[in-house]
């Protein structure tokens, strides 16, 4: 039993692989394929931009990158988000040259000289070059081909003389929110940068989101899906992660920091203090959430999430200013 799913946990339906010891006790195949095919499942966190790209684009793109679009895609559980297949066309027809075969609904016996059953994650948002069948592939690999795809025109920042580089501020919506956008778009064009807000569309078309943000240089913004925007940054630019209090830095530089790097971006990210967080308003300074976020972190994941990924920050933009400035030189020296 193979679960079709990379991120452990979920409930999709797990594959069953049967290995017969006589050929004749297999039902005949109706169609015969000559190329190999990739099986994975849509369910888990599917719907989440992170989640899409790190749980089931990126894994994908390991399996079947190595068929040059020689590969068919079997997919199961298409009805959980039949919309995800549509999001993410461009993607799927740049590492298959083959429609998507919908596993729960197919009324063939499909035959295939090899089947990889499952996607594997090897680490969050990001490639393990010497983990990959075939022949090494970095995150760089994977974002050029996002790049080709999607037909984005940028590889690298901003360098024509007198013309700023360009930061992208990401908006939230529910949780995470900036309080003060304005003033963080106002610091930003302090630094030297031309700043503009953002709100990714949930349901917008992606090819139009990926190439916004290639027209940018920089893209900011609060721990949460939207970062993952940096994958059509072009490469050289900056993600600057502004982390929520509580010591949750280990989880947001798990999430990005290295995938980041790996893409060739500048990485850097600011932790906001107690007084920047709407938690000190909410609770008070004496909370334990405010005096002791270890206390939080060893009482469980439930906590963690209701305080501190349900705050929101008010940023000191003079507190803010070095990292503004740390990535603009890290622009103009390239």
């Amino acid at each position: 039993m193979i679960s079709p799913y990379a991120r452990g946990g979920q409930s999709l339906r797990s594959v069953t692989v049967t290995q017969l010891q006589d050929r004749s006790a297999a039902p005949p195949c109706t169609v015969t394929h000559t190329m190999p095919a990739v099986l994975f499942g849509i369910g888990g966190y599917v719907g989440n931009y992170w989640h899409d790209y790190t749980d089931i684009l990126v894994p994908l793109f390991v399996a079947s990158r190595r068929y040059h679009g020689e590969v068919t895609f079997l997919v199961s559980n298409i009805q959980h988000l039949p919309r995800w297949l549509v999001k993410y066309r461009a993607l799927l027809h740049g590492l298959s040259k083959y429609e998507v075969v919908d596993m729960d609904r197919d009324a063939y016996v499909r035959c295939f000289p090899r089947v990889t059953v499952g996607l594997h994650l090897d680490k969050e948002l990001t490639i393990v070059p010497e983990l990959v069948p075939g022949a090494p592939l970095t995150m760089a690999d994977f974002t050029r081909f996002v790049r080709e795809t999607y037909a984005l025109p940028r590889e690298a920042p901003t360098r024509e003389p007198g013309k700023k580089p360009r930061l992208l501020l990401i908006h939230r919506g529910d949780f995470r929110r900036f309080l003060n956008e304005q003033e963080i778009l106002q610091a930003a064009e302090a630094a030297g940068f031309e700043a503009a807000l953002s709100e990714p569309r949930v349901n917008g078309s992606e090819t139009e989101q990926a190439r916004l943000v290639n027209s940018f240089d920089v893209v900011l913004g609060m721990h949460g899906a939207g970062l993952t925007n940096a994958v059509h940054l072009p490469p050289g630019g900056v993600l600057i992660q502004v982390v929520p209090y509580g010591k949750m830095e280990y989880l947001a530089r798990a999430e990005f920091s290295e995938g980041a790097t790996d893409m060739g971006l500048k990485y850097l990210d600011y932790s906001i203090s107690a007084e920047e967080s709407s938690l000190m308003e909410t609770l008070g300074p004496e909370h334990p959430a405010i005096k002791d976020p270890e206390s939080i972190h060893r009482s469980g994941w439930e906590n963690m999430f209701k305080l501190y990924l349900k705050q929101n920050a008010r940023i000191n933009t003079t507190r803010f200013a070095p990292t503004l400035v740390q990535a603009f030189d890290h622009l103009r020296q390239q």
